[in-house]
């Protein structure tokens, strides 16, 4: 028995879907945006959530190859990610997996430099609201291509 989100609290889908539209107006970059929701998707390995940000980042002109190396992006070469890029993928993955409890001074500071403080504010709430949707969907058991969230 599955119950859907939308017809068991769809405030919530609603609250939901107005605060990623803040964080991503306040972001600016929707094809980094998009990878930086494929990556804490695949960390958390919401299939619904990647399914639809890797249609989304094609659509954003992202390249196969790099939705392909994204998993890997820390050995996949800086021809295929760029330094602000690696510390958005680096930030991403300290906010969503936290193991010491913290997001490491570094991986703060690295994104810092290259993300301007609203910016950078932007970046983390897109990061912490993805984390919301891929809880919301992997506890709810929503497959990829749903229509019924």
């Amino acid at each position: 028995m599955t119950a859907r989100t939308t017809h068991l609290a769809p405030e919530v889908r609603t609250a939901m879907r107005s605060l990623s539209a803040a964080a991503k107006k306040g972001f600016g970059d929707p094809a980094l945006a998009e990878l930086v929701q494929i990556r804490a998707s695949q960390l958390n390995r919401c299939a619904f959530c990647l399914d639809m940000h890797l249609a989304i980042a094609r659509g954003h002109g992202a390249s196969e190859r790099r939705l392909d190396l994204l998993a890997v992006w820390q050995e996949a070469g800086d021809d295929v990610f760029d330094e602000r890029e690696r510390a958005a993928l680096a930030l991403t993955e300290a906010v969503t997996v936290l193991t010491d409890g913290f997001v490491p001074d570094e991986v703060y500071e690295r994104a810092a430099k290259h993300f301007e403080d609203a910016e950078l504010a932007h970046l983390i709430a897109l990061i912490t609201v993805i984390n919301g949707w891929n809880r919301l969907m992997v506890g709810r058991r929503i497959p990829p291509g749903s229509t019924e969230w």
